[in-house]
């Protein structure tokens, strides 16, 4: 769904909850697809975060003619563990995502996102709830985006779906022919140093960046660095 010049994906901010819970990865590569088709691009930069820099990824293996460079920001084939048991720890302690008011669901961000700027955390807040006719605030994002539509998997189908994603995930970090570039926050979680070492060998034309008092959301913990970071490799592409 359009919003404000900015498209907000399945699941996410004003788009429509996919009635179904269709939120696994190809489904979110197809709507890329649909995008950049609609848009009419044909050579441009792409530039994913977390679930994003996944889907940037797969985008970048199925279509590598389309790519002029690739931003890859704090995500990869791999990721720690610690930033997997974070992030689960997090949905079990609010599994109820509604709240008496904004500055409830502030107070929450600004424990979840410690290194974020003030105005990160209240722009999030801004535009991650919507008013509920009883009074409450909820989050804008579907409960079923969660689990990519796992909930009705048996623990092995799991397991080999997600081998499978890495298995994808690695071999557009080998094929993609644009330039690249990962960006990792230095106290990230979810990125660990061996897996970003690690893109950065096999991509043939990639380069690392890792931005200094910045955890998993990079450009809410360190905007300034990040955009420098961004803007440099933005320019050297071609």
């Amino acid at each position: 769904m359009e919003h404000g010049g900015a498209l907000d994906g399945r699941g996410h901010g004003d788009a429509d909850c996919h009635p179904d819970g269709a939120y696994d990865w190809d489904d979110h590569v197809r709507d890329l697809e649909a995008v950049v088709d609609h848009l009419g691009w044909e050579r441009f930069v792409l530039c994913g975060h977390s679930l994003g820099g996944r889907v940037s990824l797969l985008f970048a293996g199925a279509h590598p003619e389309k790519l002029a460079g690739l931003v890859v920001v704090d995500t990869g084939p791999a990721h720690d563990p610690r930033g997997q048991v974070r992030i689960r720890m997090d949905t079990e302690a609010h599994p109820d995502p509604t709240f008496a008011s904004a500055a409830e669901y502030e107070a929450m961000l600004a424990h979840q996102y410690i290194a974020a700027t003030s105005s990160a955390i209240k722009r999030m807040a801004k535009h991650g709830l919507r008013a509920r006719d009883d009074g409450r605030f909820e989050l804008k994002m579907d409960p079923k985006l969660r689990d990519f539509g796992r909930a009705k998997l048996a623990d092995d189908e799991i397991d080999r779906r997600d081998r499978e994603l890495t298995e994808r995930l690695w071999k557009a970090c080998e094929t993609v022919p644009c330039p690249v570039l990962v960006v990792r926050g230095a106290a990230s979680d979810i990125l660990s140093p061996d897996t970003a070492d690690r893109m950065e060998e096999v991509i043939a034309n990639g380069s690392l960046a890792v931005i200094a008092r910045a955890s998993h959301s990079v450009m809410t913990d360190n905007p300034d660095a990040f955009g420098k970071a961004l803007a440099a490799f933005a320019l050297g592409a071609d």
